[in-house]
């Protein structure tokens, strides 16, 4: 399976599937025009990734400084997907990073992390 990564522009994050690595990256700010367009590749991406993997560890990196409301509902479908996929036999973990001073990060992270069942959501303060 080919990696996924598409740079950051000014309006969307940085992204890194790493196949082999079992690491997945998505960080910088994310407010695309059509938040849905832009993250199809990348949701599609991850349904197949999860097909193919048994109990391998995935880590899941978000450092998001910024994002808009319909990036949050594809970060939630997102999660959901994932948390599915652990509620399956997956062994995957999310690591939601944010800078001390962005409370609004930290706070996002926080409702995310309440709206999953199965997998764990680690809030990574720096």
């Amino acid at each position: 399976m080919n990696n996924l990564i598409i740079e950051k522009t000014a309006s969307t994050p940085y992204i890194n599937f790493n196949y082999e690595m079992r690491k997945l990256i998505v960080s910088g700010e994310s407010f695309p025009e059509d938040a849905v367009k832009f993250y199809k590749p990348v949701i599609n991406w991850i349904e197949q990734y999860l097909e193919k993997i048994e109990e391998e560890e995935t880590q899941v990196e978000f450092e998001i400084i910024y994002f808009n409301s319909s990036t949050s509902k594809i970060y939630m479908m997102l999660f959901t997907l994932l948390d599915q996929a652990v509620a399956n036999g997956k062994n995957i973990t999310i690591n939601w990073k944010a800078a001390q001073e962005n409370e609004t990060a930290i706070e996002c992270g926080e409702e995310f992390m309440e709206d999953v069942e199965f997998i764990k959501f680690n809030i990574l303060v720096k």
